[in-house]
């Protein structure tokens, strides 16, 4: 199954003009390809199955490296900043992946279906982890690769392809880990909400006291979950989403450095520079590094 997926990727890639990521007819898919290992970069990662078939990947999560090999994938249920590369890959040996955003709302749907002594409940654990790729779920992959040779059937037949997946990842081992994107539960909504909030206003000034009001927490506990949610603190969480989104606003070149630092919500330029060399290794007038905000893997 495997080779069958290695193959159907090498296939689209060999085929297609560009370069990687390879978007496809299907929306939340995204295929990728590297003849080299490539320099770590910091990253925003949305929910998504990241499966490798060729080669090897990292990704850290506070100060935790994640390896996930062939036949492994990594699964995000959160929104994260996370640190990573490719780390394995070569001419001969290319670095293949497939990356599936998964949707929350098939996934709520699922859940909902399933027998009340076999649902998992969303636990408080990191919103990363690693994970082998089962025959089904590779079966499934396969099956929406395949989709891509009939783009007239992708409307049809991918919800239900879609749904199938969600059913194998929440019936599995990390299935408790999985069900955060269905925010079926209470308490765990109420600190979703709160990320998701922040997610959104990263560049206001926001206080503790006004997420942990957000997730009916006190200060103490909502920064104590955030974290264990994450892995970094809630102020770690905006710093590096606002620097994330200064460097696609300088290296794509909409916005001068000032500007961008004040559109991210820095007041002091000199800061915004000290915290972007800590982050990304090099001042922000020596980016050239396209990047962009959201990335699935």
């Amino acid at each position: 199954m495997l080779k069958a997926l290695l193959d159907k990727v090498k296939n689209y890639t060999d085929t297609h003009p560009g370069q990687s990521p390879y978007m496809t007819p299907i929306e939340t898919l995204a295929l990728f390809r590297s003849d080299y290992p490539k320099n770590p970069e910091h990253r925003m990662m949305q929910p998504a199955l990241c499966l490798v078939v060729q080669g090897e990947k990292w990704a850290e999560l506070g100060g935790k490296r994640h390896y996930y090999k062939v036949g492994q994938a990594l699964v995000v249920s959160i929104d994260i900043p996370t640190f990573g590369c490719v780390s394995e890959a070569s001419p001969d040996e290319p670095y293949f992946g497939i990356i599936l955003g998964l949707d929350p709302t098939i996934m709520r749907e699922v859940i909902e279906q399933l027998p009340v002594d076999t649902q998992s409940k969303p636990d408080m654990g990191e919103g990363l982890f690693v994970t082998n790729i089962e025959k089904p779920l590779a079966d499934c992959m396969l099956r929406m690769l395949n989709l891509l040779d009939t783009p007239d059937a992708i409307p049809v037949l991918y919800p239900a392809i879609m749904r199938e997946i969600c059913y194998w990842l929440l019936t599995s081992p990390h299935g408790n880990r999985v069900a955060k994107l269905t925010l079926t539960n209470p308490h765990t909504q109420k600190l979703t909400h709160a990320i998701h909030f922040l997610r959104k206003h990263f560049t206001e000034a926001i206080l503790i006291d006004e997420l942990a009001s957000l997730a009916n927490l006190s200060p103490s506990a909502f920064h104590r979950q955030f974290k264990a949610f994450t892995s970094i603190s809630p102020l770690q969480y905006q710093k590096q989403l606002r620097l994330l989104e200064a460097r696609r606003l300088i290296s794509s070149g909409i916005e001068t450095i000032e500007k961008a630092a004040f559109q991210v919500g820095y007041e002091s330029p000199s800061q915004f520079s000290r915290e972007y060399s800590r982050m990304f290794g090099h001042p922000p007038s020596k980016e050239t590094n396209p990047t962009v905000l959201i990335s699935p893997a």
